[in-house]
């Protein structure tokens, strides 16, 4: 305790250079806190959005694998080695028999909801516009489980949606390219023909690219406007632990004999551009914690210096080198711990201020405010920075500090 009251003494003997590497810390912290939540904020917006529309797993085609799979097996007759290459495999597209499928997926204690589609191509005409689209054939009630559509959609209902078998959702954008709304009229052109459907809703995921292309019929219209009366579907699979897809995705595709895709493995371009803009803000904002370290070096170096006599008295009075040593290392800690917390707080402030401020975003994105990440690890992460810098910066003038001699100081100064 004696150390730690000394290193108190030294820290308000200077407070103006003790204060600045204080500021460095809080500044560092606080900017490192509130980059991450923003870029984390948006993945996992983008993360939600795609798991609540397109499910975390996905299963297509069919596929016989014939010379895509090379395994060795012992004299047990035990496979020793497995490997298997999707690109020597033949597909064949679709599941040809959805009900088995369906009845097997249902047995899986880790799959929420399955959805049957059945998925093509076609063209909106409202008679003075146009627009392609991607036609998403759907049973409502199975999809329901396996998204997130119902509350996606802003304007109708489901209701109106199931009770019209020739009912349509369509898209936000969808919508506000051919001034459409709910209990408009509008035609369907591709396929076997043209339909003619009514707009019984409108639904908005929050990423363009979907709600712009996108609408859901019912299965049996999709199936007889696509002209597919069998088979050709897909399934999308919700899971209860999103992160265990990969396994289970791999898991099912060797069960099932179907291509079986997980969400990290089919967003894995845009889970890389989320990725490296996290570590480039972490590394930039990590800047100002380095500097920050290079001032407590600057700092503590020079009153070791000042302070060598001082020193010397405490070594020949009983003080060991390791006492000396703790004396700047408590300073460092006491730092270290003021401005963690500091910059934590000055961070969860800054964090909430940026979440309520409203910001129309309409791009890849559609959100009418900052999208924020509040996460521990976070704070945790900008900890651990900080006390790796502060603690280097520190440990080098505690260890000089250590090595002076008494003797020689004492003899120096007479």
């Amino acid at each position: 305790m004696l150390c730690l009251e000394l290193a108190w003494r030294f820290i308000i003997a200077r407070k103006r250079p003790m204060l600045l590497s204080l500021s460095g810390i809080v500044f560092g912290v606080a900017f490192f806190v509130l980059t991450q939540a923003q870029t984390s904020g948006f993945e996992q917006f983008f993360i939600r959005t795609i798991l609540g529309t397109n499910g975390a797993i996905r299963i297509s085609d069919q596929f016989q694998d014939n010379v895509g799979t090379v395994e060795k097996v012992d004299q047990d007759g035990k496979v020793e080695f497995l490997f298997h290459s999707r690109e020597d495999s033949l597909y064949r597209e679709g599941v040809d028999q959805p009900a088995l499928i369906y009845e097997a997926l249902k047995d899986y204690p880790e799959i929420m909801g399955v959805s049957e589609i059945i998925e093509g191509n076609g063209v909106l005409n409202t008679g003075s516009r146009k627009s392609s689209i991607e036609i998403k054939g759907i049973r409502w009630v199975d999809h329901a489980q396996a998204s997130d559509l119902i509350s996606q959609i802003i304007d109708g209902s489901i209701d109106e949606f199931a009770a019209d078998q020739m009912a349509v959702l369509l898209g936000s954008r969808i919508s506000q390219r051919l001034n459409l709304k709910v209990g408009d009229r509008v035609r369907l052109i591709g396929g076997t023909g043209n339909l003619h459907l009514r707009v019984s809703g409108i639904f908005e995921t929050g990423v363009s690219q979907i709600d712009k292309n996108r609408i859901y019929l019912h299965m049996g219209t999709a199936r007889s406007f696509l002209g597919r009366f069998s088979g050709g579907s897909v399934f999308q699979v919700a899971l209860k632990n999103p992160n265990r897809a990969p396994a289970i995705a791999q898991q099912l595709q060797n069960v099932l004999n179907h291509r079986a895709v997980s969400w990290q493995e089919r967003e894995k371009v845009w889970l890389d551009v989320f990725k490296a803009l996290r570590v480039s803000s972490g590394i930039t904002v990590s800047c100002i914690l380095l500097l920050s370290g290079l001032g407590i070096f600057n700092v503590f170096a020079i009153l070791v210096i000042e302070k060598t006599r001082d020193i010397a008295i405490l070594r020949s009075i009983g003080f060991s080198p390791q006492d000396v040593s703790a004396i700047f290392l408590w300073q460092g800690a006491i730092l270290l711990s003021a401005g963690v917390f500091v910059g934590s707080l000055f961070g969860y402030a800054g964090t909430f201020l940026i979440s309520v401020i409203p910001l129309r975003i309409r791009g890849i994105f559609s959100t009418d405010n900052f999208v924020v990440n509040w996460d521990l690890d976070h704070y945790l992460m900008a900890a651990t920075i900080a006390l790796f810098f502060v603690s280097f910066a520190t440990w080098i003038p505690a260890r000089r500090a250590s090595k002076v001699e008494p003797a020689k100081i004492i003899r120096e100064t007479l």
